[in-house]
């Protein structure tokens, strides 16, 4: 089974640009949609319109309320997610195709991802 969320869920992600760095990715929702299982690696999450989702991964889970306009660092993940708000979603993911421990100089501290921190962290 494929995790890459295109396969998972074609009608809610797109690609809109790839090289062999970086792959772009659209992603669009409407209120009550939901995302099968699928993983990211490490990303930058730019929000284009304000939403709140419930986020899930294993036996963990989030609600998040982000702004239009924000960028975000996100740690490579597994997750499914639900739009729980009144709003539709419009995002864009930049997903960074080099192995992680090759952080360029200068990279912005880590948030963990949706969910928090890693255990640890």
């Amino acid at each position: 089974m494929s995790h890459d969320p295109v396969a998972t869920n074609p009608d809610l992600y797109s690609v809109v640009f790839e090289n062999e760095r970086v792959r772009v990715l659209a992603y669009r929702d409407r209120p009550g949609d939901k995302t099968r299982p699928h993983a990211h690696p490490d990303s930058v999450m730019v929000t284009l319109s304000s939403f709140t989702r419930r986020l899930t991964s294993g036996d963990r889970q989030a609600q998040v309320r982000l702004e239009a306009g924000q960028a975000r660092w996100l740690d490579a993940q597994e997750h499914a997610g639900e739009n729980i708000g009144d709003t539709d979603t419009h995002a864009m993911f930049i997903e960074l195709k080099e192995p992680a421990g090759k952080e360029p100089t200068g990279a912005a501290e880590s948030t963990g991802g949706p969910l928090g921190p890693r255990p640890g962290q």
